[in-house]
């Protein structure tokens, strides 16, 4: 499974938080997220029987749905900016 390091998260929260402490925005935890996502769907294609696994990459995506929800809901712009950043909703 593909970890992500302390630098990369780092990175993730500089690129759409604006800085590296600011974690709690939600584009960045957005973007956090999708990458983790990334990260375990890669994983779960290799080991089709790891279902604990498969039950955590479906509480990142249903919380990741929630966060972009959220999102829609309160900042229109910013969530079709980010939607088409990140290359979701093709």
């Amino acid at each position: 499974m593909a970890y992500l390091t302390k630098e990369q998260t780092a990175n993730i929260f500089a690129e759409y938080g604006g800085k590296a402490e600011n974690t709690g925005s939600i584009e960045a935890q957005i973007a956090l997220l999708t990458e983790r996502i990334k990260g375990i769907s890669a994983h779960v294609k290799d080991n089709k029987k790891d279902f604990s696994s498969q039950r955590g990459l479906m509480q990142m995506v249903g919380q990741r749905k929630r966060l972009l929800a959220y999102m829609q809901r309160h900042n229109l712009q910013g969530y079709r900016a980010l939607i088409e950043k990140l290359g979701l909703r093709k």
